[in-house]
This record gives structure tokens, sequence and C-alpha cells, in this order.
């Protein structure tokens, strides 16, 4: 299988929040990176409407909330917790019915073990949203009022699409994209792509096609950048930002066979050289495709099958073309990847989190993306016992609440012995077999399970499940095997690290709570008793931890030191 590489080829991504880990894949696939943030996130001048729309929330007027983005769900849960008790929300949250755009709003909803009803399919974008929607609600939709978390931007699309079958439709945006406060960097990529200084472009989001457009026009080099860009590989991460860049007169080359960070850049390295050397040579962009040896799929342009009545028929601009699907065999990726690239893809998913549950996660990600399944469990042993921390399919009602005792189960046999066990059919009339919290799993045919393992010692075990019989073959069942090594290391490390961090929060929280009850003793004569439950009074009064409150007290006594040592002068 040949080698996916770059070979040199000069490549620019506008990304912003992962700009290291795309820097270092870029180079990992032998390109020289240059990544340069186009879009900073800024916090709106009003959260009036997010307040607004907690206050509808608690009052039980929400039939259902839309949310497009991750980050989105964490800053709209910081904003209304200024003015409300953040679990009062959360479990409003959880009585109401929730849509999640893709992987990274149902994450961090199911962190905060909020039950969610519809996932857009991918590619995930406001028409796949819309579409999962529908077929979950029908015509019972036309009843309900919907909050949708707008995401740096309105859609008006899906907002006038979504208004025109719901009762009601609540825009709550929580923040918004502006342009880098340096220009600098985003202007001399508009010149080395208008002077040939780039050879392939990665586009990630639609913002970055605006705001690389709206510098070039400041810069009066609108012409220049689209004829720039007419030269080198473009490359679009999937259809929403595809339409953006045609908005723009500019036809991506190809989009990758799945919208993901990892698979973009992969498939960009094995393609990009084939069509740039294409193009270079005079060949039409659609010939150069075909001529580069690239096998796509040419998605449909003409209904998403949203329409009703006589309503004209909601056109999906989107004629570039798209590679085609990847096999489970070369571990989710088209032409396979050498030992060094799959090792590296895993490594890099892994090292790029920043917490214990989105190791996880990505390790859950990755394992489904390697072979094919209809579900994914992961275990970790915490005192003894194997607790779900992880999973493909929503559970937040079970995730952290299974514990299985080692021995018990075939999850458990598969920790005590540090064997895998693969099962091809009726995995339930299995001896070792235990069902847990009527599971939908519990009642899958197939079942492959193995160890995850840290110098020697078990940590935890990943389980994969299919609805209907399964052969598991060799290879994946040493894949599987092979992953519980590889990742079983840094699923220690971060898990060490958490309970690390925790110990430390608390460390400081009991300082802090120290310190504020000596002031308060010394200030008003009382004990230490009577302090603390001062602070406590307070904590519960404002809704404010005890931590924050302790905090304020600091800060009073700092300022009055302060202007005690100005008047002493």
């Amino acid at each position: 299988m040949a080698h996916a590489s770059f070979a040199g080829l000069r490549v620019l991504s506008l990304e912003s929040r992962r700009a290291k880990e795309v820097a270092k894949l870029i180079k990992t696939y032998g390109g020289e990176p240059f990544v340069v943030p186009a879009m900073r996130e800024v916090p709106l001048e009003s959260h009036q409407p997010a307040l607004d729309f907690a206050a509808s929330l608690l009052a039980g007027e929400i039939d259902m909330v839309v949310f497009f983005t991750g980050v989105g769900v964490r800053a709209l849960l910081e904003i209304v917790a200024t003015k409300y008790k953040r679990e009062d929300v959360l479990k409003a949250l959880r009585l109401t019915r929730v849509a999640a755009r893709g992987p990274k709003p149902q994450q961090y909803l199911r962190e905060i073990s909020v039950p969610v009803s519809i996932i857009a399919p991918e590619p995930s974008t406001w028409r796949e949203m819309l579409e999962a929607i529908e077929a979950e609600f029908g015509e019972t939709l036309g009843k309900m009022r919907v909050a949708v978390q707008e995401y740096g931007a309105s859609n008006p699309e899906f907002l006038a699409t979504l208004s025109e079958r719901a009762r009601q439709v609540i825009k709550v945006p929580v923040y918004q994209w502006a342009l880098p406060e340096d220009l600098r960097p985003l202007r001399e990529s508009v010149l080395a792509i208008a002077n040939g200084g780039v050879d392939v472009i990665l586009f990630m989001t639609a913002v970055q096609v605006i705001h690389l457009f709206q510098v070039a026009e400041q810069m009066a080099c609108v012409e220049d950048l689209r004829t720039g860009l007419e030269a080198i590989v473009v490359i679009s991460i999937g259809p929403t930002t595809t339409e953006e860049l045609l908005h723009y007169g500019i036809k991506p080359d190809f989009e990758p066979s799945r919208p993901k960070m990892g698979f973009l850049i992969n498939e960009a390295a094995q393609y990009a050289g084939k069509v740039l050397r294409q193009k270079r040579n005079g060949v039409d962009v659609n010939l150069a495709t075909r001529l580069a040896g690239l096998t796509f799929t040419q998605p449909p342009s003409s209904s998403n099958g949203m329409d009703s009545g006589d309503a004209p028929p909601v056109a999906i601009p989107r004629p570039v073309p798209k590679v085609a699907p990847s096999t489970s065999t070369m571990a989710g990726f088209r032409d396979g990847l050498a030992p060094m690239d799959f090792l590296h893809e895993i490594s890099s998913r892994i090292a790029a989190a920043d917490s214990f549950n989105i190791v996880l996660e990505r390790i859950v990600e990755f394992v489904t993306t390697a072979i094919p399944c209809d579900s994914c469990f992961i275990y970790v042993l915490e005192d003894q016992n194997l607790v779900l921390r992880a999973s493909k399919n929503p559970h937040a009602d079970v995730v952290g609440q299974i514990g299985i005792a080692l021995g018990q189960g075939i999850t458990g046999w598969v920790a005590e012995h540090r064997e895998p066990v693969a099962i091809a059919s009726n995995a339930s009339n299995d001896p070792r077999f235990k069902a847990f919290k009527n599971l939908p799993e519990d009642h899958f045919e197939a079942m492959l399970s193995t160890p995850i393992l840290c110098a020697s010692k078990v940590v935890g075990v990943i389980n994969l499940q299919h609805r209907l019989c399964y052969q598991h073959t060799a290879h994946e069942i040493r894949l599987l095997s092979m992953l519980g090594f590889l990742v079983g290391a840094e699923i220690e490390r971060a898990r060490l690290e958490s309970e690390n961090l925790q110990l430390a929060s608390r460390l400081e929280t009991r300082k802090a709570v120290d310190r504020a009850k000596g002031i308060l003793q010394r200030d008003l004569t009382i004990t230490e008793d009577e302090a603390y439950r001062m602070m406590q009074r307070e904590s519960r009064q404002r809704r404010k931890s005890m931590r924050e409150i302790a905090e304020a007290i600091l800060l009073s006594e700092d300022l009055r030191k302060s202007k005690l040592e100005v008047a002493g002068k």
C-alpha cells in the first residue's frame, strides 16, 4: 500500500483551536505546515437571550433544544449559571428533548448526563439535523417550541426552514466569531496564495472561508486570491464549508470521506500531490481528480427530500467530488496506512486530549472507525470494579453508574484472565454473560471484548457489540488487542492526572476557606465554627461555591490592605 505523504508540499491551514495538532499531522505526513488562525471566539455584548432561554426552560416552556457545538453547550451553561442554579438548569434540560448536530456536542452533553434524543448523521450539516428532527417528530413538530443554540453566527437557512415546521423557534446566541487581533499572518497568507507560495489549503469551517476573503477585500486582493486558489489544491472538510467556497466562486477539488480532521489530512496527503500535478499541467479540475487515480462518490445536487407541498425543493449546491467511504479492513482509511501512520493517528488523537473523559471519547471514536460495530463500551478499573466510563451510543444515565466486579460477566472475565473474547452469535447465551440495567446492547448477537493493559496491569476493558451475527476476523481481534496495549498507559495517565487536578483543587479551596475564616474571626470576633457557618450561609443564599465566597473575602482583605498602604504614603 502506498504511504500517504505530502512529499514536501506547502500546506496551509486556517485552524485556530487545534492549530498545534494540525501542524504536527501535516509535518508527520511529510508536508511543510503553515497554520494561520483565521478566527477567534469573542463573548457577546449581552447575554440576555441566553438568560431568557434559561427562564423559559425552567418554566417548562421549551419542548426541544438543538445544540450545534460542544463549545456552545459549555458556554451556555456558564452564562445561565450567573443567574440560575446550574443543577436546576441541568435538571430542566434532562426533562427536555435534546438534539445534537454531531459527536462534539453529544460528547459534552454526555459528560453532564443530559440524554440526547436526536443526533444528526454525517456530514452533520444543518440539513441532516433538520432531517433527523423531522424523522423523529413528524407532524408533532408543528406543536413544539424549539430553542436553537447558535454557534458564532446565525444559520438563516436552518432557522427559516425550522420556523416553517415548528410552532416557535427561539435563537440562543452564546458567542461569536471575530477576526484575529493580529491580522498580519492572515494578510501574509492571502499574498502567499496569490503569489504561488502555497500548494495545498485545508478549509475546516465556513468561517475560515469568510474571514480569508474578508481580509483579502480589505487588501483589495480578492481577484488575486481567487486566481491563486484556482491554481492550488483546495480541500473542504464538508458540505457547509463547500457551500461557502462556492459562494465565493471557488470549487474545492474534493472533500474527505468523513468530515473529520484526521481523515481530511490523511486523504489530502494521499491525493493532493496527484491533483496538483494534473492542475499544473493545465488539466481541467474535474478531469484532474479522475486522472489522479481517485475513486469518488459524487453527491446528488437535486433535493434533500424535505420539500413540502408546492414549495420548491431545497437544492444542495455541492457539485464537488467526495472521497469514497473508507474500508474497515484498512483501519478506516482508503489506500491503507503504513504502520507509522496508524500509530501516529491514534497517538495524535489521544495526545491532543486535555481531560480523562475526552481521552476516552477519542479512543471510542478511533476504535469504532477502525472496526465496524454497533456499540462500543470502555470500562475503567476503579477500586477493583470495572466502571463504564465511555460509550459510542448515548447512555448518559448509566455511564459512570455501572460497576462490574473482576470475574463478573464477560467483561469481568476478560479483565480477570487478561484474554480477549470473541463471540459470533448468541452472546447472551454465553455462560459468562450478565445483563446490566436492561441496556439494549444486552440483546445484541455478537461481541468482541479485550483487556486494556498498562505495565502488565489491567486498567480497563474495551467491548464491541453487533446487533446481528458477526464473525470477527483474526486481524480485528489482534487490532483491538493492540489498541488495548496502546491506550492503556494513556488511560492510566489521564485518570491519575484527573485525580491530581481534583486533589489540587480541593487543597486550594481548603486553603482559601481557612484564610477567609481567619479574616472573619479577626474582624467579627467570632469562633472558627461561626465563621464557617457564616460562609456556608452566604454560599447557599448567593448560589456561589465556598471557594468563590472565600476568594471574595480574600479579595476584600487585599483591597483593604492596598487602601491602607496608599493612605500611609
